[in-house]
């Protein structure tokens, strides 16, 4: 196969069920019922690397009626509970003096991506970057009348309180996000009104490189992130302490207040979103215990191991329940893990041995099938007619990279050799299977029945 891509449906449980694989040389439909694992609390391990310039292929539309509702005669399907939150009417404080509405799109789609259900599973990709987008949306829409780019501490307080009452109020966990009410306020950056933001600031130059961001591009070869990084260089140099980190990020955040003055909400969203993905994508979200077992029965092999794989399949299968993650971070994931096998002394690519594959690190179906989330920002998409819904980018089996030494600092997924298979570019053509586009759309309907300590 030359490229896949895959569009996954979540019906309002928490049983993934109907694959639709679209076959090249048959071009037959085969549909496979999934279960989705439990999750662990998302955690981070700080391996950071420079991303790579890839496309993404938009999502093939496919209504749900057409599929078969028993793909499997033999297997007996999960009853379907009813597992949507309520939605209700938010109670507020009364001391935001802000109309919501203005915001409406906003707020829905952030509640959308935030949804109780998934929450957990998408909060490191999905979630908080579209919640720390709505955010800066909403101080840029706030001050938009006033000559500051900041919330005082107590309306920060009580609009941040509102914020979350709302997105509860339309099925929202917006707590697995580490963002407060002091990302409103712009902390110690010393400027934090309009005209002395844009005596000091390049403003022009700041909303050329912002407007329009090159989505195939920004995270190699940015325009954008620098000239932020820029601006609240420049706006952070006047305090006394200017090489503060912490003053710097706080300066961030003004000038995303400042650019989402400027920009439509939906360009705004857009570009933040996708300077959020730059950052997630750097780093592997997965928490992996030390592999004690592993490296017991993996090291010194000079022939393949039954003992060595069923102990890495174990382990890997551990690591699955932890949440969704991107084809990027498969691939740090994996060589991050392949380092510590390495340092504890598994010289042979037990990856190959073994056939693990990048999917093998994001959460399972039946221990079968795993979804990768693609690269680019997705969002989690509800309609009534066919529920929850993200894209998934399985980007075919692709065998999980084993390092060439214990060490990450030299890996890159921006170097020109090291580049996602089957993920287009603006300058590249996939003629795919005879000259067609191979597709994979992977339909789940999901329910929890199984509690996250089982």
């Amino acid at each position: 196969m030359d490229c896949i891509k895959a569009a996954t449906l979540l019906k309002g449980s928490l049983w993934f069920q109907l694959f639709v694989l679209t076959v090249c040389s048959s071009n037959l439909l085969y549909v496979m019922s999934e279960e989705k694992l439990p999750p662990s609390p998302p955690t981070s391990t700080s391996q950071l690397v420079s991303l790579p310039s890839s496309g993404i292929f938009e999502p093939i539309e496919i209504s749900p009626s057409v599929l078969p509702h028993y793909p499997f005669l033999g297997k007996t399907l999960p009853p379907m509970y009813p597992a949507f939150p309520k939605t209700y009417k938010p109670v507020l404080t009364g001391k935001c003096p802000f109309n919501f509405s203005s915001i409406s799109n906003i707020i829905e789609k952030t509640a959308s991506d935030c949804s109780q259900l998934l929450a957990p599973l998408v909060a490191n990709v999905i979630c908080c970057p579209q919640f720390g987008s709505s955010l800066h949306i909403f101080q840029g829409h706030f001050t938009k009348s006033l000559d500051v780019l900041v919330l005082e501490n107590s309306t920060a307080d009580d609009c941040f309180s509102d914020i979350v009452e709302v997105l509860g109020s339309r099925g929202a966990n917006s707590s697995v996000c580490s963002f407060q009410s002091s990302n409103l306020t712009g902390g110690s950056c010393p400027v934090k009104d309009v005209n002395t933001f844009e005596r000091t600031v390049n403003t022009s130059k700041l909303l050329n490189a912002c407007s329009v961001i090159d989505h195939l591009k920004e995270c190699c070869r940015s325009v954008c992130q620098p000239a932020i990084a820029e601006a609240a260089f420049q706006i952070s140099s006047l305090a006394s302490d200017s090489d503060n980190i912490h003053l710097l990020n706080d300066c961030k955040g003004v000038v995303f207040s400042w650019l989402s003055r400027k920009l439509p909400s939906e360009a705004a969203d857009s570009a933040f979103r996708l300077l959020a993905a730059c950052k997630v994508n750097k780093v592997c979200p997965l928490e992996f215990k030390q592999p004690v077992e592993v490296i017991k029965a993996c090291r010194n092999l000079g022939a393949p191991s039954p003992l060595c794989c069923s102990s890495l399949n174990s382990y890997i299968a551990g690591v699955q329940r932890q949440m969704l993650i991107t084809n990027q971070q498969a691939i740090i994931c994996a060589s991050v893990f392949g380092s510590m096998l390495r340092k504890g002394g598994v010289l042979t690519d037990v990856y190959e041995l073994c056939d693990v594959d990048l999917k093998d690190f994001s959460l399972q179906a039946y221990g079968e099938e795993g979804c990768l989330l693609r690269s680019m920002p997705a969002d989690v998409v509800y309609d009534n007619s066919s529920g929850f819904s993200f894209t998934c980018d399985l980007s075919d089996n692709i065998a999980a990279p084993w390092p060439s030494s214990s060490s990450m600092a030299s890996f890159s997924l921006c170097a020109p050799e090291m580049s996602l298979p089957a993920l287009p570019t603006s300058q590249t053509e996939y003629p795919g299977c005879n000259g067609f586009l191979l597709d994979v759309l992977i339909f789940m309907y999901v329910l929890f029945v199984l509690p996250l300590n089982d």
